[in-house]
């Protein structure tokens, strides 16, 4: 059981990766903390066995991309997977003018997700809904985007791939490209991200490339290739939690195990431990902790 961080390839479903983990570590109890598009690369968060418990407290984590937002061509699915909805020439914008459109979708906000997306519709996916012809209504979502910084903006994708060993898309066109360093909390959508740019700098937009480079404490240079999964040691549970610790005796461990709460003056989600094992997750009210989840 524990933690991988893996670098999910391009053209692999999330799902793809999470069959391919469970082969490698002949287990059927694999999870992820975050679905990833077929067509981004980077950090996926694997949690085997018992440590799939630990899914439900990483899944707020906040993530780093690197974007690219081709200029000049949309897709119904906001991204390079195509065919080209809509088409325009784009002007010779300015660095300024390109910062500014990006500063506009800094912030707290309310998002509109793709159609194409794996939110659930009715008890189905609205891409399998988007993908058989039928309407797919969404409702926007409450997100946060930390910060937008322009990093190159070039006439094509290629222009701004030097450096850069992730792979690509193969892209729709030649189309001018900016490479964007984006922070964002959980639930954002980057090809969302990707369209709004484009409207406002009046243009047709779409996401030709992402990889992402942070979920959380993780980091994309600590990534291992699926292929490795079966020769490396998992992350311990403890590592992978970002919440404040707290240290119980063996009868306060017994009492959590329990069910019974504990008197304790902390807020919000704390992670208790036994001799620096994991015991349990409690949340609380400045006056006691209430068990979310614990561990034999």
């Amino acid at each position: 059981m524990g933690i991988y961080i893996v670098n999910k390839p391009l053209g692999k479903t999330s799902f793809d990766a999470v069959a391919i983990a469970r082969k490698q570590l002949d287990t059927k109890s694999v999870g992820h903390t975050g679905t990833l598009d077929p067509l981004a690369t980077g950090v996926l968060v694997l949690a085997t066995d018992s440590s799939t418990k630990l899914v439900q407290f990483m899944t707020a984590d906040s993530k780093d991309y690197l974007a690219f937002i081709s200029l000049g061509a949309s897709t119904p699915t906001l991204d390079a997977e195509g065919p080209i909805l809509e088409q325009e020439e784009v002007p010779e914008f300015s660095g300024e003018q390109i910062k500014t459109a990006l500063e506009k979708s800094v912030g707290a906000q309310q998002q509109m997700p793709p159609i194409y997306s794996a939110i659930h519709v009715g008890g189905e996916r609205a891409y399998d809904l988007a993908r058989a012809g039928k309407e797919v209504k969404l409702e926007p979502r409450n997100v946060t985007i930390h910060k937008l910084e322009l990093l190159k903006f070039g006439k094509n994708l290629e222009a701004v791939t030097e450096g850069i060993p992730h792979p690509l898309p193969t892209p729709l066109g030649n189309f001018p490209t900016l490479l964007v360093f984006a922070s964002v909390s959980s639930g954002t959508y980057l090809r969302s991200l990707a369209r709004d740019v484009g409207e406002a700098l009046n243009v047709p937009a779409h996401l030709s490339g992402l990889i992402r480079t942070r979920v959380g404490k993780f980091r994309l240079e600590q990534a291992l290739e699926l292929k490795d999964l079966r020769t490396s040691s998992p992350i311990p549970d403890l590592d992978a939690l970002e919440m404040p610790r707290t240290e119980i005796s063996a009868k306060q461990a017994k009492d959590i195990r329990d069910g019974k709460k504990l008197e304790h003056d902390a807020v919000g989600l704390v992670v208790l431990t036994l001799a620096g094992q994991l015991v349990a997750v409690v949340e609380g009210d400045g006056t006691r902790l209430k068990v979310v989840r614990a561990w034999q």
